[in-house]
């Protein structure tokens, strides 16, 4: 593949998109992986992702009209079809063959827009992620996006290390400095695809976020988070709240019990920016929707604790690409992950000269 430049790994799904964002005929104009595209959703509920530029002037697609499934550029009318082929010309009957634009496989799956941006033959449905509670609905949430002016990579290592929980967050998803010194990882599991911790919080108080949608607020508990890191971005939390002392930690199951579920899309927008998708989904009070309006708020304000560190990180590291990060014990999960994406973008690379 041409465009194989060792930097983003192609041959992956990603989101593009929330399902959310393409009612009413809208349409999304957004860079993936420093490509332009322009993703629609047809009059036959079929997603459509192109290249955003036609091929006569390079005019955004994006700022076409939607025709049936196709696209008609505005700036000279010329009508594409959801494969990129242009099927009409205003005034010309023959069409050469050669004009078109890239079109992009994509699923719609979660309620969200997953494309590849890779040799469209590998692109296989099958290799998206499998989260069932995204679509079960014995949980509840509302999806989010979030916009960051850094590399992807960045997020990974953040998401990826626990102990910035009880500092970055304290006021908000952490609760305390406690967590820092007194948990630590009880399972650190190399992946294929990633990798898996698990950390366990006995005996604490229940931290904000969590603390607004619960009425036994003082009460203290006992917090499971597993965490899943998966290549190419993708973040997956499964955090259990039980009441403290009753032996959840045992795999006693304890009445009383709240759990949590969070999906997270790191998408390169470019080598410097990213798009961030998210869902924090739970199982308890389904009727009441104050609760997963409380929790969206509570992650957008920690995200956005997270994003004032990474962005400031990302500024640093601009102006010094070779300022030396040192390691400590907690970057154990992140220094595996960068050393599987760089394993699996070299193999890509090295397929792109084979091919």
């Amino acid at each position: 593949m041409k465009d194989v430049d060792g930097i983003f790994l192609r041959n992956s799904w990603y989101v593009a998109a929330l399902g959310q964002e393409l009612i009413d005929g809208h349409k999304v104009a957004r860079t993936i992986l420093e490509r332009p595209v322009v993703i629609y959703r047809g009059t036959s509920g079929r997603v459509v992702a192109l290249d955003d530029r036609c091929c006569h002037r390079a005019a955004p697609l994006s700022m076409g009209r939607i025709e049936g499934d196709d696209i008609r550029c505005m700036y000279h009318g010329m009508k594409f079809e959801p494969g990129g082929k242009c099927i009409q010309i205003p005034g010309q009957d023959a069409i050469p063959a050669k004009l078109g634009v890239r079109s992009y496989p994509v699923v719609e799956r979660y309620n969200m827009v997953f494309i590849w941006t890779g040799d469209p033959e590998k692109a296989d449905p099958s290799l998206i992620v499998d989260y069932p509670p995204l679509a079960d609905p014995s949980w509840r949430g509302l999806p989010g996006y979030m916009h960051y002016k850094a590399n992807w990579l960045l997020i990974v290592d953040n998401l990826s290390d626990f102990a910035h929980l009880a500092f970055v967050h304290t006021n908000t998803l952490g609760g305390s400095e406690e967590y820092a010194y007194k948990t630590k990882p009880v399972a650190i599991e190399k992946l294929d695809d990633g990798f898996r911790v698990e950390r366990w919080h006995l005996d604490a108080d229940p931290p904000p976020y969590h603390r607004k949608v619960i009425p036994n607020k003082t009460d203290r508990i006992d917090r499971r988070n597993i965490g899943r890191m998966l290549i190419p971005g993708i973040f997956l939390l499964d955090s259990m709240f039980a009441p403290a002392g009753q032996g959840a930690e045992k795999g006693v199951a304890v009445p009383g019990t709240r759990q949590y579920r969070n999906a997270q899309f790191m998408t390169p927008e470019t080598r410097s920016s990213t798009h961030f998708f998210w869902n924090y989904l739970h199982d308890y009070d389904l009727d009441n929707p104050n609760i997963a309006i409380s929790l969206r708020h509570s992650l957008e304000e920690g995200f956005n604790e997270d994003k004032d560190i990474i962005e400031a990180q990302q500024r640093v590291l601009d102006e010094d690409p070779n300022y030396p990060l040192l390691a400590i014990g907690a970057d154990a999960p992140l220094t595996y992950f960068r050393w599987l994406m760089a394993r699996k973008l070299e193999a890509e690379k090295t397929a792109a000269r084979a091919a």
